[in-house]
């Protein structure tokens, strides 16, 4: 219908129908975005809520009350970081010095050609030793000294230590691979006879040697009394070595005799230490024989051009240095032309000391007499730190180190290297001191043991003596170590 009731028009059919499911239509659609909305909405604060749950949960983890401080990793103290740079450096220097040992009698057997991959792998690692020597020094003086610095600096001892054991261990397969002792046992045995044999014959020799120096240098003056004690009682521990190489170089060859080839290795590897440290004790005496007739022919130019170079440098009887050097002198003169006996490496020294402060020793007759000094110090102390190794310190390798490396330099600082050398022997027989002798039992004695323990020759780590250290790293220098010999295969000379 229309508006108008005045004129009646007739209506389209179907309209009111039409309209009813038009509603009906809107009504629907109205109903079902009522529903898709709420449940929108429900989800979306699910959402909220689980992510709300999560925080809460992190937060709760972490949280911490007012007034209260989070708790913090515990920080290593110093000290702790001190004594574990300590073993680093010390482990890494044994491993040095005993891969040195046997490639000594690998070279021996094969020559220098086969050897030469394994001798750049210990270069490298004595280099990566060295920069640790070096950093352990700087720290001993005090550098750095922040806290924090400090920190570091022990942990790059640790690291270069670490890297000089890789080194070695990566080479130590190989190493094996060249001795090849699990295929033939036998040239290596005899290679080891060989020297033996050779310091057996020498030993009484050299035993005749300090004989005669203790005569001519006897200790009874005060200015005599160390003129041999740097290698007193050393004759007597190389026999203690030669009685522990006899007895595991016959053990060795009868163990590989009956196809004990693990057994035979294990004894060889200790009789090769024990040989040479042997021979480390008997060339000490030899070499202070030698240092001390060459210091006697040099005391008097040396003195001569000690005056001299004084006399030029200042006019006599001025105060000050020079003075004190002149006096020196006059007392090393004295003690020349007396009647008694007197220490000429003693004498050197004392020039060499008198005269650094002024400059001079580093050519000429002086410079001589720095080198001899210093060269024959640092070979003792290095020798005493090699027979000694399993009872010497960080503190004293360090030093060793570092005098070692002042005779490298160029120039060399012979006087500077003889002063750490010195420092490096006290403290290494300190440690000896200290350590005393866990072997000391007769019959331990009898057979060496005690003394391959002290020198490192065993690692001490069982009643026995435990298991003898080979070429290589951290990881495979006990790779020797197995069971005490079979009983069947103990022997004596």
């Amino acid at each position: 219908m229309t508006i108008n009731a005045e004129v009646p028009v007739a209506a389209a059919r179907g309209g009111p129908v039409a309209a009813e499911h038009g509603e009906r239509g809107a009504e629907g659609s109205t109903s079902a975005a009522d529903l898709v909305l709420p449940l929108v909405a429900v989800g979306g604060v699910g959402v909220l809520a689980g992510y709300g749950y999560v925080r809460r949960t992190r937060r709760a983890r972490t949280r911490t009350t007012p007034g209260v401080v989070s708790p913090q990793p515990p920080v290593t103290p110093l000290p702790v970081l001190e004594r574990q740079a300590g073993a680093s450096l010390v482990q890494a220097d044994a491993c040095i010095r005993t891969s040195r040992e046997e490639l000594a009698f690998a070279g021996a057997r094969f020559g220098a050609t086969a050897v030469e991959p394994f001798v750049r792998a210990l270069r490298e690692a004595e280099r990566e030793l060295s920069a640790a020597f070096a950093i352990r020094l700087r720290y001993g003086q005090g550098v750095p000294e922040e806290e924090t610095a400090r920190r570091q600096a022990l942990a790059g001892i640790v690291g270069r230590c670490a890297e000089a054991g890789r080194r070695l261990d990566a080479e130590a397969p190989g190493f094996d691979q060249l001795r090849a002792l699990e295929r033939e046992i036998g040239p290596a045995l005899e290679v080891a006879e060989g020297r033996f044999r050779e310091l057996a014959g020498r030993t009484g020799a050299v035993e005749a040697t300090l004989a005669d120096l203790n005569t001519r240098y006897p200790a009874t003056t005060a200015t005599t009394a160390t003129t041999t004690t740097s290698v007193t009682g050393y004759v007597e521990q190389a026999k203690d070595r030669l009685v522990f190489a006899t007895t595991h170089l016959n053990r060795s060859r009868q163990a590989a005799d009956l196809g004990h080839t693990d057994t035979a290795i294990r004894d060889l590897r200790a009789a090769e230490g024990a040989i040479s440290q042997a021979d480390t004790f008997l060339t000490a005496v030899d070499r202070l024989a030698h240092a001390l007739a060459a210091a006697a022919e040099l005391v008097p130019a040396a003195l001569t051009g000690a005056e001299a170079e004084i006399a030029r440098a200042v006019p006599p009887g001025t105060p000050g240095p020079a003075a004190d050097a002149d006096a020196a002198l006059a007392a090393v003169r004295e003690e020349l032309t007396g009647d008694g006996p007197y220490d000429p490496l003693a004498a050197l020294r004392r020039i060499v000391r008198a005269m650094s402060p002024l400059g001079a020793g580093r050519d000429g007759v002086l410079g001589a007499a720095a080198w001899l000094v210093g060269r024959g110090d640092v070979r003792a102390a290095g020798g005493f730190v090699a027979t000694h190794g399993g009872a010497v310190g960080a503190d004293a390798r360090t030093r060793l180190a570092e005098a070692e490396r002042l005779l490298d330099t160029d120039p060399p600082d012979p006087a500077a290297a003889d002063v750490l050398a010195l420092e490096a022997r006290e403290l290494a027989e300190q440690d000896v001191r200290v350590h005393g002798n866990p072997y000391a039992g007769a019959a331990e004695h009898t057979s060496g043991v005690g003394g391959a323990v002290l020198g490192g020759v065993l690692l001490g780590e069982d009643p026995d003596g435990g298991p003898p250290v080979a070429f290589g790293g951290p990881d495979t220098r006990k790779r020797r170590g197995l069971p005490p010999p079979d009983p069947e295969t103990t022997g004596t000379a």
